[in-house]
C-alpha cells in the first residue's frame, strides 16, 4: 500500500482537529475555506524521511528508544487563507507527535496541537477544518495542547522555530547543500492531503525537539524540509449522491 493510497480521506479524519474549534458547527454548517501554508517540518527519520514512501517509518535505536517511530516537529505559519469572511494569514500553529510504527491501515500514534496565542478562536476553526484534510488519518491520541507563542523565521540556507522560546519545542534547520549554491528540492512528491505543494526543501536539521507533555524528545541531525501546501473546500468536496 503506497502512501497516497494510505492518506485517502475518511469521514472520521475530517474531525481530527476539529477539537481545536470553538463552536464546532459540523459539515453542513462549514462555510468557504482557504489554506495556503509553510511548514518547517522535521522528524526523528534519516533524510529523506522514508515515510513518504513506506508505510513504516525507519527503524530506530535512540537514547534507549527502538523500534519504528517518526517523531515529529511541524511548525507552521499560514501565508494566506481564510475560513467564510475570516482571514486566515500570518496565523501560527505548532503540532508534534509520533507517526507510530506502522500507519499501513492509515492509523496513527499521537499527536498534540499548539497555537500561538494571537490565533483567534475564528481563526482555529478554520485551521482545525482545512488541517484535518491535509492529515486524513486516524489518531491514537490527539490533543489540543497550551497555547504558547511561536517564533517563526525562514530564509534560503535557515529555518528556526520555537515554541515557548523553545521551552516546549524547537526546530532548526540547514540549507542541505546540492551541485549549485541553490537548495536541494524534490518535487512532484504529494504532501499528505494537500493536493498542491511547492516542493519539499531539503534542510537537514540541527535539532527537533518537544519539551513538554508526557512524552518528550529530541533529535539532531535528522530528517529536515520546509514545504509550502494548498488545499480549499473546493479540493474535499464532496460529490452528489449518485454520482
Amino acid at each position: 500500500m503506497n502512501t497516497r493510497a494510505l492518506f485517502r480521506w475518511t469521514a472520521a479524519a475530517a474531525l481530527l482537529l476539529a477539537l481545536a474549534a470553538t463552536g464546532w458547527a459540523g459539515e453542513a454548517a462549514t462555510p468557504d475555506w482557504h489554506l495556503n501554508a509553510t511548514i518547517i517540518e522535521a522528524c526523528s527519520c534519516p533524510m529523506f524521511c522514508q515515510c513518504y514512501f513506506n508505510t513504516k517509518p525507519a527503524a530506530h535505536d535512540h537514547g534507549g528508544a527502538a523500534g519504528h517511530f517518526c517523531r515529529f516537529n511541524n511548525a507552521y505559519r499560514v501565508n494566506k487563507g481564510h475560513f467564510g469572511s475570516t482571514d486566515l494569514a500570518g496565523a501560527k500553529f505548532w503540532i508534534a507527535g509520533d507517526l507510530g510504527a506502522d500507519f499501513s491501515q492509515g492509523k496513527t500514534d499521537w499527536a498534540v496541537l499548539h497555537f500561538d496565542p494571537a490565533v483567534t478562536p475564528a481563526q482555529r476553526e478554520g485551521i482545525a477544518k482545512a488541517v484535518g484534510h491535509v492529515y486524513p488519518v486516524t489518531w491514537s491520541s490527539f490533543a489540543v495542547g497550551d497555547d504558547a507563542p511561536i517564533e517563526w523565521t525562514a530564509t534560503a540556507d535557515r529555518a528556526e522555530a520555537r515554541l515557548d522560546g523553545g521551552k516546549k519545542g524547537e526546530v532548526v534547520l540547514t540549507r542541505f547543500q546540492g551541485n549549485t549554491s541553490e537548495p536541494v528540492v524534490i518535487q512532484n512528491l504529494r504532501y499528505f492531503g494537500a493536493p498542491r505543494n511547492d516542493g519539499f526543501v531539503m534542510m537537514p536539521n540541527e535539532v527537533e525537539a518537544y519539551r513538554t507533555g508526557a512524552k518528550p524528545f529530541e533529535f539532531k541531525g535528522t530528517n529536515g524540509f520546509m514545504i509550502t501546501f494548498d488545499i480549499a473546500s473546493k479540493d474535499v468536496a464532496t460529490a452528489p449522491s449518485g454520482k
